[in-house]
C-alpha cells in the first residue's frame, strides 16, 4: 500500500480510509506537518504560580535589558499523561507562594548554527578562523542590506566563535531571532553567510563547507550549550520558609540539604551535564501545550540547580542556559496552543521572554516538590506518589 503524501482534502481522506481511521477534520493543521492524517488528544492540566516576572527587551548590541518587573499570579498549562506531575508542580508552587513567591530573570539570548569549513591544513584553518572573527560586523551588514527573499531580517548575526581542529575551522554563528525560536530563519542566514560571503572572500581556499557540523549540539545536550546557551538563558529562584518546607512539602531543610549533597555527587560520578532533579517533565508539558518543538526538550532541560540554607529557610535556584521557545510561528499558530498562550499572556510579538520565564518558574516548582518527596526518609513520599498516581499496576 502506497499512501499519498499530500495534504489536500482528498489525500487526507484517502490515508484515513486506507489506515482504518475515522474521518477527522485536520484542515487547521495541514500547514504544520507533512502527510497529516489525524490528531492526538493529550489532557491539559493547569497549575497556578506566584512569580515575579521581569519585562525585557533586546538592546542594539544584542544584550537583554530588564525594563520592569511585576508580581503576578499566572495559570500555566501542562499537557501530559504523567500521573502525579501536575499535583507535584502545584505542591511546589504552593510552597513557593507561602514563602513569598519566586523570581525569574532572563540574562542572555542567543541561538547558534555550528558550521564547518574544511581547509587544506591547520595553517589555512587558523588563518580562516582569524579572518572570520574579524569579519563579523561586515557579515552583519551583508545580511542586513541584502534584498534576497531567502533571508530573514529578524535573525541578526551577533558573534562568531571559532574552533580549529586539524584542517577544520568550526564556526559557531550566534544569532538573535526575536520572538520566534528561529531555527529556520537562522539556518537560512547562516547558509547565506557561508556561501555568499565566506566562500567568495575567504583568504584561503575552502575545500568543503558544511552548514551544521555538530560543534554546538543542535537538539543534543552538550557542554557547549550548557556553558554558552542556545535560546533564552533564564534563572528562577525562591527562598522557601521552614514553615512551608515542613507543612507543605512535609520534609525539613536538613533533609533537602542531604539530598542535594548526594545528588550533586551522583551527577558528578555519572558525568551528567545537568545538576538538577527532573526539569524535563515540566518543560515537556508546557512545550506540548504551547506548540513548541518537542525535539528541543532535551537541550532546553539542561539545568544547574542550587540550594543553600539561609536564616529561616532554604534558598533554591535553577539556571537554564537555553530555553528554546517562541511565541510566533510554527506550532504556536495552531488552535489549541494559541489559546493556551493567550491564557498565559504569551501569544505573539513581545512575549517570548515572558514565556521563557514561565517555563523556568514551572520547572522550579516541580524541582522543589519532587526533591522534597525524594528527601523524606527512605524517599517514601516519592515512592507513594508514583504508586498511588502511576496508573496501571
Amino acid at each position: 500500500m502506497r499512501l499519498s503524501r499530500k495534504n489536500d482534502p482528498d489525500s487526507v481522506r484517502a490515508r484515513q480510509s486506507a489506515l482504518g481511521l475515522p474521518e477527522v477534520d485536520v484542515e487547521p493543521y495541514v500547514r504544520a506537518a507533512e502527510s497529516v492524517t489525524g490528531l492526538v488528544s493529550i489532557p491539559v492540566s493547569v497549575a497556578q504560580l506566584a512569580v515575579s516576572l521581569g519585562e525585557y527587551e533586546l538592546s542594539e548590541d544584542g544584550e537583554v535589558v530588564e525594563t520592569g518587573r511585576a508580581e503576578e499570579e499566572v495559570v500555566v498549562p501542562l499537557a501530559h499523561t504523567e500521573g502525579g506531575l501536575t499535583a507535584s508542580v502545584q505542591r511546589g508552587a504552593k510552597a513557593i507562594a507561602e514563602s513569598g513567591g519566586s523570581r525569574t530573570y532572563v540574562i542572555a539570548d542567543r541561538i547558534t548554527r555550528a558550521s564547518c569549513f574544511i581547509c587544506k591544513d591547520s595553517g589555512d584553518a587558523l588563518a580562516l578562523a582569524r579572518w572570520v572573527e574579524e569579519q563579523v560586523p561586515a557579515m552583519r551588514e551583508f545580511l542586513r542590506d541584502s534584498d534576497s527573499p531567502e533571508l530573514s531580517r529578524y535573525a541578526v548575526l551577533r558573534e562568531a566563535k571559532t574552533h580549529v581542529v586539524g584542517p577544520m575551522c568550526h564556526v559557531l554563528w550566534r544569532f538573535t531571532t526575536g520572538d520566534a525560536f528561529g531555527a529556520n530563519m537562522m539556518t537560512r542566514n547562516a547558509y547565506a553567510v557561508n556561501m555568499a560571503y565566506v566562500l567568495p572572500h575567504a583568504p584561503v581556499r575552502v575545500e568543503r563547507t558544511i552548514l551544521e557540523a555538530n560543534m554546538g549540539g543542535d537538539k543534543k545536550p552538550s557542554f557547549e550549550y550548557f556553558q554558552q546557551g542556545h535560546g533564552k538563558t533564564v534563572i528562577a529562584e525562591t527562598t522557601l520558609s521552614e514553615a512551608a518546607i515542613e507543612r507543605v512539602l512535609r520534609t525539613k531543610v536538613h533533609d533537602l540539604e542531604e539530598l542535594a549533597w548526594a545528588g550533586t555527587h551522583g551527577a558528578v560520578a555519572s558525568g551528567m551535564q545537568s545538576v538538577a532533579f527532573t526539569p524535563a517533565s515540566a518543560i515537556a508539558a508546557v512545550f506540548a501545550a504551547t506548540g513548541q518543538d518537542l525535539g528541543l526538550v532535551g537541550t532546553s532541560s539542561m539545568a544547574h540547580g542550587t540550594e543553600q540554607r539561609v536564616d529561616g529557610g532554604l534558598h533554591v535556584s535553577i539556571r537554564f542556559p537555553g530555553i528554546e521557545v517562541g511565541t510566533v510561528g510554527g506550532g504556536t499558530t495552531l488552535p489549541d496552543p494559541a489559546r493556551w498562550l493567550e491564557l498565559m499572556d504569551c501569544a505573539g510579538p513581545g512575549k517570548v521572554y515572558r514565556l521563557a520565564q514561565l517555563v523556568a518558574a514551572t520547572a522550579l516548582a516541580l524541582e522543589i516538590s519532587a526533591s522534597a518527596a525524594m528527601a523524606t526518609a527512605g524517599s517514601e513520599n516519592f515512592f507513594r506518589a508514583h504508586f498511588e498516581r502511576g496508573g496501571m499496576r
